[in-house]
Formats: structure tokens, C-alpha cells, sequence
């Protein structure tokens, strides 16, 4: 990895059309030369957050290497989201593509438009449960906790790892 490149956590969801391709589709837009996927989790089938009246996600995590720096990763996540054809309209609601920014090396943001670790990466099993799967004794930046601990900690919510693949 150069030495300006940054290893990122970038977790993906989809609950409309073609979930799987969705996710696909998703890595691929945002894959550049300077975003590149080193590997990507497992498939998870997960159950809705917040909003229940709806289908279930596919999600999976993407482990990848970048030279860009937050903003101008947030920038090109949003882009993809939009160029897929996110509407954001109703609070964990459906949608065709989510992608967020789960962790960025082991930097710590507080900003009005960006949060890194993503704020509630640590509640959702849809984004642990992957995280886990590819790196099990990686350490949260603000509370020390492995992904494996922090996974084993949480309650609830249903993640069913996909085997069809």
C-alpha cells in the first residue's frame, strides 16, 4: 500500500430491484484508481431498521485502499448513490443503494456532513457481522473494541450470511 493510501471500510445495502446486482453495480461505480477493493464480505440478508413496512437488505462490507482523502470519498459515495437513482425520502426507508462510510484507517471525524467511525456501525448486526468476517481482530478507533467483541455484544436483529455464492 503506498504510503499515502488509507485502508477503508465502505458497507453497501439494498432492498429494491435487483439487490445483489445493485451491490455489484455499486462496487464497480465506485472503484477508481484511486479507490481500489481489496476484498468484499459475504452477502448478508438482513431484516429493516427503523422502518419495518418493507423488504430486506442484501448488504456486505467492502474492504478497500484509497488516496482519497473523507470528503472527497463521501463526495464520490453520494455520486454513486445518486447516479443509481437513491431517493431520499423517507428515513430508513427502501432504497435501491445505500453505501456509507463505516470506518477510514484509524481516523476519528466529528463533522456536520461527515462522521467517522460511522455513528451506528456499532448497533447494526448488517454491518458488524460483515466488518467481522474480514477483519475479526481489526479495533474500533474510539472504543478499542475488535470487531469480534463488538459483534458478540449486540442483541437482536437478524443477519443471515448468504451461501449461495
Amino acid at each position: 500500500m503506498p504510503l499515502s493510501a488509507r485502508r477503508v471500510y465502505v458497507g453497501f445495502g439494498s432492498n429494491l430491484g435487483d439487490r445483489e446486482g445493485n451491490l455489484r453495480r455499486a462496487i464497480a461505480e465506485l472503484e477508481s484508481p484511486k479507490l481500489r477493493l481489496q476484498r468484499a464480505s459475504s452477502i448478508y440478508e438482513t431484516e429493516p431498521i427503523g422502518f419495518a413496512d418493507q423488504g430486506w437488505f442484501l448488504n456486505l462490507v467492502g474492504e478497500f485502499e484509497t488516496d482519497l482523502f473523507p470528503k472527497q470519498l463521501l463526495a464520490r459515495t453520494q455520486r454513486v448513490e445518486r447516479s443509481m437513482g437513491r431517493q431520499r425520502t423517507l428515513k430508513n426507508g427502501p432504497r435501491v443503494i445505500d453505501i456509507d462510510i463505516l470506518l477510514y484507517g484509524t481516523t476519528v471525524i466529528q463533522a456536520d456532513d461527515l462522521e467517522i467511525p460511522h455513528p451506528r456501525y456499532r448497533e447494526r448486526r448488517f454491518t458488524l457481522a460483515p466488518l467481522a468476517e474480514l477483519a475479526p481482530g481489526m479495533k474500533d478507533p474510539v472504543t478499542g473494541r475488535t470487531m469480534t467483541e463488538l459483534l458478540s455484544a449486540l442483541r437482536g436483529q437478524t443477519a443471515r450470511r448468504r451461501m449461495n455464492e
